[in-house]
């Protein structure tokens, strides 16, 4: 059926990502936006600026002698209304270009669509769509979760029911990896480490529902630093913490909800010390780093499966 091309300009990386049906290949190209040291990412004009510097060069290290059948974009960060960052625009103009000139269909979805469908895809349960599940989403933007449900038009519906009532995971794990001198965006680093403390932590997460609140994390952290707690303690401190709210916002929906399948999707769930927590503790599917890191793969899926084939 030919090629199957996903782009993605999130607020953090520049993301292409191309599907061969003949070969059942995937693959893909991105880079980091750059970020000044000692700042919390970019603003939304800066942002969208790398992306145009970027794109192209990505597309031409992917892309030699294809036949392009459709290509899927992120056009805004969640299907929800309201929902909108300059940044998106980057990459539906470029998507949008490449339908009109190639003749290929077009299909329009969300980030958070993108990340799930990664997710899925790279944990080998693309099946899911076909039913309902919990998702959760968890970034530099996003501490969310979800109930996913079938859906002709958006191959899943996402109902939100649970979110950070203020600082977001990624958030709180990048002002952490800022205070410890660590680069922006400070995940990575952080968790190495993080893995070489051999401390101990109880933690009790604020959680209101199936909500919850970070921004005592960061204040812990600060905290830490002024006493003087070693950097690897403090780096372990706030991992533990994302990862028992996480863990306690699983639970709560999974009492409300129901027991089903979880999906873990996000930047912040391609943390191993997190990762291997959570699998203790649930019947659940993450992504590997490379697909759970912002990554235009999902988007590739998303055109595949709205042409009509399926990939899995």
């Amino acid at each position: 059926m030919g090629c199957f091309l996903g782009i993605d300009t999130s607020n953090y990386t520049t993301s292409v990502a191309l599907y061969d049906s003949v070969t059942g290949e995937m693959k893909q190209q991105k880079k980091l936006l750059p970020v000044a040291k000692g700042n919390l990412g970019l603003r939304q004009s800066d942002a969208v600026f790398h992306h145009t510097k970027q794109l192209p060069d990505l597309v031409e290290a992917l892309t030699s002698d294809i036949v392009l059948t459709a290509v899927g974009v992120s056009v805004k960060p969640r299907l929800a209304e309201g929902s909108y960052m300059p940044c998106f625009l980057c990459g539906e103009g470029l998507a949008r270009s490449l339908a009109a000139i190639t003749g290929a269909e077009l299909y329009r979805t969300s980030h958070q669509t993108g990340h799930i469908l990664a997710a899925l895809y790279s944990a080998g349960r693309l099946d899911l769509i076909s039913q309902e599940f919990i998702a959760f989403h968890v970034s530099g933007g996003t501490t969310d979760c979800l109930i996913c449900r079938p859906d002709d038009e958006n191959i899943i519906d996402i109902t939100q029911v649970g979110t950070s009532l203020d600082l977001k995971a990624g958030q709180a794990v990048d002002r952490a990896g800022l205070m410890l001198d660590l680069a922006f965006p400070c995940g990575a680093a952080l968790e190495e480490l993080a893995l070489k403390s051999t401390k101990k932590f109880r933690v009790k997460p604020v959680i209101r529902g199936t909500d919850c609140s970070l921004s005592g994390l960061e204040n812990k952290c600060r905290k830490m630093k002024e006493e003087n707690e070693p950097y690897e303690d403090i780096a372990l401190f706030c991992l533990t913490y994302v990862c028992e709210t996480v863990k306690a916002m699983t639970q709560a929906a999974i009492e409300k909800y129901g027991n089903m399948p979880v999906v873990f999707a996000g930047g912040v769930m391609s943390d191993r010390i997190i990762r291997e927590r959570l699998e203790k503790e649930f019947d659940a599917y993450f992504a590997e780093p490379q697909y759970s890191c912002d990554n235009a793969t999902g988007l590739a899926v998303y055109a595949k499966i709205k042409s009509g084939a399926q990939i899995y």
